[in-house]
């Protein structure tokens, strides 16, 4: 990892925006690559623009200037940048990748750049709209089509420009049949005026080292966003781990593992699972630069290895928990601790899988890793490398189940539990036509929690909120879910849809009486009954209350 040994300097500046432009088109100012992509949603890039004009401030660029050779993105805001001179110092961005790349790819883009109705080409495609009389919304638009747009509309590319912008004028003046053409074009020199006197605060960092740089970058950091911990150490190790960054690794694993419709690993997840694999115990640490230095040798392998490990964790967590979808998860944590266990014992035997599974239902009954701490953590980690090395038990049996939650909120990781155990116990359930099978762990995939319909929905109901208030089940146009069940046979095959969504004959008969209330209870009270003896099957100590609060504490 290159290290100089001066000390790093800071110095304030303002630029015009002109010369930060100019700098970027020159190639004397780039992006490492360990920075995150450009991420910014079209009305994030009009809000920038905006910002501008009003006023408003919009934030420092955190820029450092050495002359190691970082590697740099070769373009932005979509468009080339050429390569840096050798025979000059370049500047790196290190805070406000997302306002240069929505400046640059805005302002600086050709009249013949690509339209078409794709996001990738209109986004960069911004204008302001100078017929827009609301001083409270934003001015600016984007045009999402290849068609013209209207003549009121200043391309934003041509603020920049003279000759660009006189020929907006002059087509304005000779096709627009608006009476106050002449206020029109005031109104684009005003925004041009502003645009080209627009000051940048500019915090630039000279000399040091790249460890030094970064330091700074994380305490000082405007965006809002700071970097992520697999980018940190991406920067601090960025000669070592190849042609790609730790970051652009970490992504392609978790574009892998959504492809096969598990759905999105979280980025910090997958780096956890990479410092556990490279030997680090303390995963929650966030001491960079030690980080750093510690997993530098073996990021590579580690990377390759975790890969593998998430592979035999996702097949785990399908085939033998039953959990479809990454998000039904109940802790992150338990992702990592799963792929550490795999790293150290790719072949388990089928007891030692039991044990993984009952580990895996009573940790989240039990609220386990809410909120846990470092110490805990690194406990936790080290207890999963013994038992995976047949070292040691892992040693969960003292642990109870929480209540069945109160109230259906995914955020609770005990929430999420009750789902997982739903979708086992309920598989493959009878809509109310009595014809249609549902195969609600397919629909969760594609609808998220969304697919949960309310049976009541008396919100003066003080169980309204309830999961026993929860259905995946639909109704004919025009009628309720509740009048969908109410008006349910109760024959046989009435009694197989019931029974296959877990639903009492006695709730039916309260919806029928108006007691609504009751229908909860019921099924509450059957739902609660029947995950208890799920849990008696795996060992698991239930609580002693029935039902209780559904704490929120998933990351």
């Amino acid at each position: 990892m290159p290290d100089t040994h001066d000390e790093i300097s800071v110095k304030p500046e303002i630029w015009l925006l002109e010369q930060v432009l100019d700098s970027i088109g020159r190639g004397d100012l780039r992006v490492p690559k360990f920075q995150r992509p450009f991420v910014w949603r079209p009305e994030q890039m009009l809000g920038l623009f905006d910002s501008i004009e009003r006023g408003y401030p919009i934030g420092s660029l955190l820029i450092w200037q050495t002359d190691l050779p970082l590697e740099s993105l070769d373009e932005i805001g979509g468009l080339p940048i050429p390569p840096p001179e050798s025979n000059r110092q370049t500047a790196y961005v290190l805070d406000g990748h997302q306002r240069l790349s929505t400046l640059y790819g805005a302002l600086r883009r050709s009249a013949d750049a690509r339209r078409s109705p794709d996001q990738k080409d209109w986004m960069w495609w911004v204008y302001r709209d100078l017929r827009s009389g609301d001083d409270r919304s934003s001015r600016y638009r984007h045009w999402k089509t290849e068609a013209r747009p209207p003549l009121h509309f200043l391309p934003l590319r041509s603020l920049l420009r003279t000759m660009d912008f006189l020929g907006f004028a002059r087509e304005l003046q000779q096709r627009a049949e608006d009476e106050d053409v002449d206020n029109l074009i005031a109104d684009a020199e005003a925004v041009a005026a502003r645009l080209k006197s627009h000051q940048m605060a500019i915090v630039r960092l000279t000399g040091g080292s790249l460890s030094q740089a970064v330091e700074v970058f994380s305490r000082v950091n405007s965006s809002g966003q700071p970097m992520s911990p697999d980018q940190m150490v991406s920067a601090l190790t960025y000669t070592t781990t190849g042609p790609e960054s730790l970051s652009e690794r970490i992504e392609d694993i978790r574009e892998r593992i959504a492809a096969t419709g598990f759905g999105d690993i979280p980025s910090l997840t997958v780096f956890r699972v990479v410092l556990a694999i490279s030997g680090e115990e303390d995963i929650q640490r966030t001491g960079w630069e030690v980080l750093a230095k510690r997993v530098e040798g073996g990021l590579v392998d580690a990377v390759e290895k975790a890969d593998a490990a998430l592979d035999k964790t996702i097949e785990f967590l399908r085939d033998t928990v039953w959990v479809p979808v990454a998000r039904l998860i109940p802790y992150n944590l338990q992702v990592v601790l799963l792929a550490a266990f795999f790293h150290y014992c790719a072949e388990p035997d089928r007891e030692r899988l039991a044990d993984l599974e009952r580990w895996f239902w009573t940790t989240s009954w039990a609220g386990t890793f809410a909120g846990a701490n470092t110490t805990q953590v690194r406990e936790a980690l080290q207890r999963m490398r013994d038992f995976a090395l047949g070292k040691g038990p892992l040693d969960f049996h003292d642990q109870r189940a929480r209540p069945f939650p109160s109230k259906f909120d995914f955020r609770s990781a005990r929430v999420r539990t009750f789902i997982l155990w739903e979708l086992r116990e309920f598989p493959h359930r009878i809509d109310s036509d009595r014809r249609t099978t549902i195969k609600p762990a397919e629909l969760l995939a594609r609808s998220h929690t969304e697919a949960y319909r309310h049976a009541v929905t008396n919100r003066r109901l003080a169980d309204v909120s309830s999961p026993a208030n929860r259905l995946i089940m639909s109704s004919p146009s025009g009628t309720s879910l509740r009048q969908t069940l109410v008006d349910l046979a109760l024959d046989d095959e009435g009694r197989s849809v019931l029974k296959s969504h877990g639903i009492p004959e006695e709730s039916v008969r309260y919806l029928r009486l108006g007691k609504d209330q009751g229908f909860i209870e019921t099924r509450t009270q059957f739902l609660a009954e029947r995950e208890r003896q799920f849990m008696s099957g795996l060992g698991v100590q239930h609580a002693d209350d029935q039902v209780g609060e559904a704490d929120i504490d998933t990351e």
